[in-house]
């Protein structure tokens, strides 16, 4: 899993790229946490899942626990570009009532 951030006209973009599952999410909240810290400005932070070719209920957990991280900066979040079996995953889970999708 690869995980990198833009930040542009005050909007955090949090790019995903690969498998989102136990073995890579503990590298993934940790970097998403520090965008969070280094990004506490942003207006708003979306997550790129265009590239993200797996994803199980950790990566569930991984989306619910950075909602809850960037919430308390005050940083709505929104999710884009899910494949559709992720768009299918975060459906049925209900993500999308915590985290928008754009």
């Amino acid at each position: 899993m690869q995980i990198c951030a833009r930040y542009t006209d005050k909007v955090l973009y949090v790019d995903l790229d690969g498998e989102l599952d136990e073995h890579s999410a503990v590298e993934a909240r940790r970097k998403a946490d520090q965008f969070a810290e280094d990004y506490i400005q942003s207006e708003k932070a979306v997550f790129n899942l265009k590239n993200v070719t797996f994803m199980d209920s950790t990566g569930i957990g991984f989306l619910i626990g950075r909602y809850k991280k960037f919430r308390r900066f005050g940083i709505p979040m929104y999710i884009t570009n899910p494949s559709l079996t992720t768009d299918k995953i975060l459906s049925i889970s209900g993500v999308y009532t915590l985290i928008p999708r754009i």
